[in-house]
């Protein structure tokens, strides 16, 4: 489905923006910059909406099989080489990066704990000085592809609505239990709290076998309509509330981004999924993947080191960093993806082609 590819795209250069939203207006999660900037502040979101997309294609091939996964070990085998290569070959890059050029975290330079934390995907469970603060998605995501044989399990024997029971119903809980029913989030052990967005998505990929009555509904006015009432919340209680509250923010918007995924996968609205068909988008989807791996150092050295020489702080700086941090990060995540993630892609895709069966899926 070419229109995932160009939704994964879309939000990774969503995240770009927050970032380089981030690095240039301080006080976050206030909104120093400029008001018609304030919509770029949720970077959170977008990395939600990965895993929603994420749970979504990785069951794709599942739903059409009954859901049957084909083999678990075959699965995670095809995830690490698909996920694992690029995502060390950045870990490079920005240890590199935030070694000798600029810092990536407040706790410091990267250490020796650095690499083996992150080495081995161990940044939700185990706290590190980052060398890459986009990395901590990686981590939550990981955990989650290795909960899938099981939520697929649960999927087949109990049903669709057991499933979203048995993974938002504990988190749920768990919030309504904390104080002031906002449970305070660190930098560690998200993945409970986001697997209810996961499931969503593989909740979702049942369209694809839906009957035509289920298939026929207005998706996308479904997707408008459940965004609303967040994105009113959002603009009456403003950045910092809504950051303060990411916890049961995560889980009100995942109706919305489900139903666009519904949306696009039955081909409406049609001028959505014309511009997602177009090269340019389609080819941002590509290597979606390596820029969101790469572009915060690159746009980091770009907004504190280059920047300052040439313009003033402030909106300049945002400015500066967009013409020119964002053009270098598609370009450098371009090369990037050549070298460490098309290669495993193609060899991928042309493997699962010649084996039958549900195991057959081109996973992204």
């Amino acid at each position: 489905m070419r229109g995932l590819d160009g939704l994964r795209g879309l939000a990774a250069l969503y995240v770009l923006l927050f970032h380089s939203w981030l690095l240039t207006f301080s006080g976050f999660p206030r909104n120093s910059g400029p008001a018609g900037l304030g919509w770029l502040m949720y970077g959170r979101l977008a990395v939600v909406f990965f895993l929603v997309l994420s749970g979504f294609s990785l069951a794709i091939s599942p739903a059409r099989h009954d859901w049957h996964l084909g083999g678990v070990v075959p699965f995670l085998r095809r995830r690490a080489r698909r996920i694992l290569p690029p995502y060390w070959a950045a870990l490079v890059l920005s240890l590199a990066v935030a070694r000798w050029v600029v810092p990536a975290s407040h706790l410091g330079p990267p250490t020796g704990r650095t690499v083996a934390v992150y080495g081995f995907v161990l940044q939700d469970m185990v706290t590190a000085p980052t060398p890459n603060g986009a990395f901590w998605s990686i981590a939550v995501e990981a955990q989650l592809y290795l909960l899938f044989p099981l939520l697929l399990l649960l999927r087949r024997k109990s049903g669709a609505l057991a499933l979203v029971a048995a993974v938002t119903l504990p988190v749920v809980a768990r919030g309504l239990s904390a104080p002031h029913a906002t449970p305070v989030e660190g930098v560690n052990w998200l993945t409970p709290n986001l697997a209810p967005v996961f499931v969503a998505g593989i909740v979702g990929a049942g369209i694809i076998v839906a009957s035509d009555r289920i298939r026929g509904l207005p998706w996308h006015w479904l997707a408008a309509l459940t965004a609303l009432p967040v994105v009113s919340l959002i603009v009456a209680k403003g950045s910092v509330w809504t950051v303060g509250h990411y916890f049961w923010m995560d889980l009100a918007v995942v109706p919305a981004m489900t139903a666009l995924l519904l949306a696009v996968a039955t081909g409406r609205p049609v001028a959505l999924t014309r511009l997602l068909a177009t090269w340019p988008v389609r080819r941002l989807g590509d290597f979606s993947y390596s820029l969101y791996l790469v572009h915060l150092p690159i746009v980091m050295v770009v907004s504190r080191k280059i920047a300052p020489h040439f313009v003033a702080h402030g909106a300049h700086t945002f400015a500066f960093t967009l013409l020119v941090g964002a053009p270098a990060s598609v370009l450098c995540a371009w090369l990037f993806s050549e070298v460490f993630e098309m290669p495993f892609k193609r060899k991928r895709t042309a493997a699962a082609a010649d084996a039958p069966g549900p195991g057959a899926c081109a996973e992204r």
